[in-house]
């Protein structure tokens, strides 16, 4: 068997061609998953004069399709998602924002995006802001900005500094007792130093 065959598609195939094409494919795809589908057979004239018209019409809907896309594309650019995560103080996630998370949360806001047509140029596994294309073809992508925020408020050193006092060299100041607290202790203190009864 010749490594690749000359086939005429049956059916529009992603990244491929759409119906009525002849392409020329690896024998592995074609045996493994064009043919077991029915995507496609051998080409000739009188198969390609019958998908004719399933082909005009093929055409019609790629058009409509590349259209919407183009309105798509203008009004996802500077576009910005803001996705909640689990993570900790140190803004580290428990997990990783994936294509997916990303094209859902675009669905959500009404954009019909795949999780193929989103490209991370990095896995994102802590809290930040991130640049991300969405690209749909060669001509048609759009760069949006995907915001990873915590699902709560983080705990900071900075925080735990602030409620501690220190003295001009640097020293911990300990902090007087609250009132309440230290009425108790005293009273302790004079239960245990009067005699017993």
């Amino acid at each position: 068997m010749p490594s690749t065959l000359e086939l005429l598609l049956t059916e529009n195939v992603d990244n491929l061609g759409i119906v009525g094409d002849v392409v020329r494919v690896r024998s592995g795809y074609a045996r493994n998953y064009l043919l077991p589908r029915g995507l496609c057979m051998a080409p000739s004239e009188e198969a390609i004069k019958s998908l004719a018209a399933k082909r005009a019409e093929a055409e019609k809907q790629r058009l409509r399709q590349q259209e919407m896309r183009s309105e798509m594309v203008e009004k996802l650019e500077g576009f910005e998602v803001h996705l909640e995560r689990s993570c900790n103080d140190q803004g580290l996630l428990y997990g990783s924002v994936t294509q997916k998370d990303i094209a859902d949360a675009l669905d959500e806001q009404g954009f019909s995006v795949r999780a193929r047509d989103v490209r991370l140029a990095q896995t994102i596994k802590r809290l930040d802001t991130y640049d991300v294309l969405v690209k749909f073809d060669a001509e048609l992508s759009a760069n949006i900005k995907v915001w990873v925020i915590p699902d709560r408020e983080l705990e900071s050193e900075d925080d735990e500094r602030e409620e501690m006092e220190f003295d001009n060299e640097g020293n911990l100041i300990e902090k007087p007792k609250s009132e309440p607290a230290a009425a108790k202790e005293s009273e302790e203190a004079a239960a245990s130093e009067s005699p017993a009864a």
